[in-house]
C-alpha cells in the first residue's frame, strides 16, 4: 500500500440501492473488519481491550498466513493481500500480483459478497474503505458502497475515524446482514515510523483503530434484535511489515505472517492450532452466513474457527 491515488480530501459516497424488507436473507449476520499493516507481535504488544474481548468470546490465530502453500508468486502488499481476503482464493486465480491490479479476474472470483447475494438475494451488504484500489478493482455485491479519500497517516487517521462513525449509523439505523470495515492509518503510520511494536506510534495506531473497533461492537450490541441475529465478527489483515515496508516479504515471517480473529456465539473459543491464512476469511464468512461452499467456485480457503466447523 506504499502507492496511492492521490484524492480530494472529501469522502466520495456511492450508493447502489437498498433492498426492501428482506424475503430471501440469511438468518445470522457477520461483521468483517480489515485492519492494513498489523504485524501479530504488534497487535499482542497494544493495548487493545475491544480486540481483547472479542478474543475472549472467540478464537485467535498468531500465525495466520498472508501466501499459501500453493502459490506464492504475487508481491507482499496490499492489492493481492485484500484482492485475497475477499475472495477466498490466491492471486494465480484472481490474478492480482501487485498494487497495478493488472490481469485482475474477480469475473471467475468475486469479492464474497456476490456469492452471498447468489444464496440470499435480499441480503442486505455494506462495505466502508478509505483506500481507494479496494472499492474501485475488488468491491462487487455491495447495496451501500463508501469509499473515502485519504492521504498519508494523518489522512488515513481522519478518514478512518469518518469510517467508524459512518459505519456506526448503518449498523444502529439500518437492517445489514454483511459489512465489511476496512481502517487504513495502521499500514500508513508504519510507512512512515516503522513496522514493530517498540515504535510508539505504530502501536498508538492500533490503539486507536481497537477504540473505534469498540464502538462498532458497541453499536452492534445496541441493536434492538441483537440477541436474535447471531452476529460473526473476524478480523485480519493483507500483510505484516518490517522497517519501513512490507514488500518482497515471501521470506520475512513479520510481513508474511499475521493474525485472525473469529468471534461470535457460533466461534469456537481459545486459540487456534490449525494453520490459517487469509483466504480463509470469506468462506469463513460466507459459511456463518448459510451459504454452502460450492466446489465450482475453487476457494482455495475454507471455514475456519466455527462450532460447526469443528472438523474443518
Amino acid at each position: 500500500m506504499t502507492t496511492r491515488t492521490v484524492l480530494s480530501a472529501l469522502a466520495l459516497f456511492v450508493f447502489v440501492g437498498t433492498p426492501s424488507i428482506a424475503q430471501d436473507a440469511p438468518k445470522s449476520r457477520v461483521l468483517v473488519i480489515g485492519v492494513d499493516g498489523v504485524r501479530a507481535d504488534a497487535l499482542k504488544a497494544a493495548k487493545t481491550p475491544a480486540i481483547d474481548a472479542l478474543i475472549e468470546n472467540g478464537i485467535f490465530a498468531e500465525t495466520t498466513k498472508i501466501l499459501g502453500d500453493r502459490y506464492q508468486d504475487n508481491d507482499t502488499v496490499s492489492g493481492p493481500g485484500w484482492s485475497s481476503f475477499l475472495t477466498g482464493v490466491w492471486a494465480d486465480k484472481h490474478g492480482v500480483h501487485d498494487n497495478s491490479f493488472e490481469n485482475r479476474n474477480y469475473k471467475d472470483y468475486p469479492h464474497f459478497f456476490v456469492r452471498l447475494k447468489e444464496k440470499f438475494p435480499d441480503a442486505m451488504t455494506a462495505s466502508f474503505v478509505d483506500w481507494k484500489p479496494i472499492d474501485q478493482y475488488i468491491v462487487s455485491g455491495a447495496d451501500i458502497r463508501k469509499v473515502y479519500s485519504a492521504e498519508g497517516a494523518d489522512g488515513y487517521a481522519e478518514q478512518d475515524e469518518v469510517i467508524a462513525n459512518d459505519a456506526c449509523e448503518l449498523l444502529q439505523h439500518q437492517n445489514p446482514h454483511a459489512v465489511v470495515v476496512y481502517f487504513g492509518a495502521i499500514d500508513e503510520t508504519g510507512h512512515r515510523y516503522g513496522f514493530h511494536p517498540s515504535v510508539t506510534p505504530y502501536v498508538a495506531a492500533i490503539e486507536k483503530v481497537d477504540s473505534q473497533i469498540r464502538r462498532l461492537i458497541a453499536t452492534l450490541k445496541s441493536r434492538e434484535q441483537f440477541t436474535d441475529e447471531n452476529w460473526l465478527v473476524i478480523i485480519s489483515t493483507d500483510h505484516g511489515g518490517r522497517g519501513l515496508g512490507h514488500g518482497s516479504g515471501h521470506r520475512v515471517p513479520e510481513i508474511n505472517t499475521t493474525f485472525l480473529v473469529v468471534s461470535g456465539e457460533s466461534a469456537q473459543k481459545g486459540s487456534l492450532d490449525k494453520a490459517t491464512y487469509v483466504v480463509d476469511v470469506a468462506p469463513t464468512a460466507l459459511s456463518h452466513l448459510g451459504v454452502k461452499i460450492d466446489p465450482q467456485w475453487k476457494l482455495d480457503g475454507s471455514p475456519v474457527g466455527l462450532i460447526h466447523h469443528h472438523q474443518q
